[in-house]
């Protein structure tokens, strides 16, 4: 019977050419973010079930954003519980990073979902206009 010959571990060799060194020098966070601008979602005239796939999309990518969000909900007609639910956990995951959500425009049928829903407080949406 044969046996397979061991093989030895075949040693990579290192790489000739000297390592790039990043620079370690690193501008102070208020720095870093003034270069940023704040960044903003629209929301569409309707933000139902149906739109839910789109909405927290656009929500996802901003959660993570150092700079205030703001949120215009100026054309919004239209909200159902699926939307809220997205908009109530978008502002929770901001409040609890310790990063801003900002509202631009109004909505009737947002203040009215919020209110209904007892979610106002949470959303953190400003008070209504008499």
């Amino acid at each position: 019977m044969k046996t397979r010959k061991q093989q030895k571990p075949v040693r990579k060799r290192a790489d000739p050419r000297p390592a790039k060194r990043r620079s370690t020098r690193r501008r102070p966070a208020a720095t870093r973010a003034q270069g940023r601008q704040a960044a903003a979602l629209t929301l569409a005239a309707e933000c139902t079930v149906a739109e839910a796939e789109s909405l927290k999309t656009g929500l996802t990518r901003l959660v993570e954003e150092v700079t205030p969000v703001t949120l215009d909900v100026g054309a919004l007609q239209r909200i159902d519980t699926a939307g809220l639910q997205l908009l109530a956990a978008f502002v929770r995951d901001r409040r609890a990073a310790a990063r801003a959500v900002e509202w631009r425009g109004r909505a009737p049928a947002l203040d009215a979902a919020a209110d209904l829903l007892g979610l106002r407080g949470m959303l953190e949406l400003p008070a209504e206009e008499d």
